[in-house]
């Protein structure tokens, strides 16, 4: 997946921790900053799935280590960030990519399944940050990048605790720009639109006849709502993770980054019909 490592990089030099690293957008961003120069703690739910892309980086000529167990678990990130001191020395970046989708209404939503959901989603990222906030202070240039959704923007049907759940990054994410701005730390989110990833092939064989073919046609069908007409890459959310979190984005913080292919840029409602002037 790793083009050729870049020693001068963007983010040569630097130390990330990529947490859901194993899979879809966090695979993509743990990618992308290895190959940018970064040195790169790959966190999955299992130390076989997070090897995995620690092998991916390494066979591309990077610099990676697994972390591996349940992100609503404190000691998880704890024990991420305790991997990235003994192996690198400091600590310069968090990515918090581990995520859940479920569906259900406000009505049919079992409340254990929102307390799944907010767990994963909410109360994951809020442990990553408070293990790696006092290591990333001390870095001069430390940064955080919270992937959210554009369903914390606007909304599908049947999502009720999923786009909930990413709501709270945009704001959690804004608290700590503020909080930690004085300390030199940027914060920012990023919300993608619908990228290409395994979760996606996953709702869309729920959704579809559960074929190849009727996989591929729903993923398309979701990719043409974007003004670009297509569903987006893990190459291309890692290539804005990288540039987000590097001092070459020094003077943003608390920002909310949309990398949706325009699909909100878009009105669902049709342009009335009539001569063209």
């Amino acid at each position: 997946m790793s083009s050729e490592v870049n020693r001068a990089g963007e983010q040569a030099g630097r130390v990330a921790i990529v947490t859901g690293g194993s899979s879809g957008i966090g695979r993509g961003a743990a990618n992308e900053l290895a190959r940018q120069g970064a040195s790169v703690v790959v966190h999955g739910l299992t130390h076989e799935e997070a090897t995995l892309v620690v092998q991916e980086i390494r066979g591309a000529g990077g610099v990676a280590v697994a972390a591996s167990g349940p992100i609503d678990d404190p000691e998880t990130s704890l024990q991420a960030v305790a991997i990235a001191l003994k192996e690198f020395g400091h600590l310069d970046i968090l990515v918090t990519s581990a995520g859940i989708q479920r569906y259900g209404t406000t009505i049919d939503t079992p409340i254990e399944v929102w307390d799944e959901v907010f767990n994963v989603n909410v109360k994951g990222v809020f442990l990553a940050c408070q293990a790696a906030l006092p290591e990333i202070r001390k870095s001069p240039a430390g940064a955080i990048a919270i992937i959210a959704s554009v369903q914390a923007s606007a909304t599908q049907a049947n999502v009720a605790a999923y786009t909930s759940s990413k709501g709270a990054l945009l704001s959690l994410a804004r608290a700590m720009a503020v909080d930690e701005g004085p300390h030199g730390v940027r914060v920012n989110s990023i919300s993608p639109g619908t990228i290409d990833t395994p979760m996606l092939r996953n709702t869309a064989r729920l959704l579809s006849d559960g074929s190849s073919a009727g996989m591929q046609g729903l993923v398309d069908d979701w990719g043409s709502a974007h003004a670009l007409g297509r569903t987006g890459t893990i190459q291309e959310l890692g290539a804005v993770i990288s540039f987000v979190t590097s001092p070459r984005a020094s003077f943003m913080t608390g920002d909310d980054i949309r990398v949706d292919g325009g699909l909100l840029a878009r009105l669902a409602a049709a342009a009335p019909k009539g001569d063209k002037k």
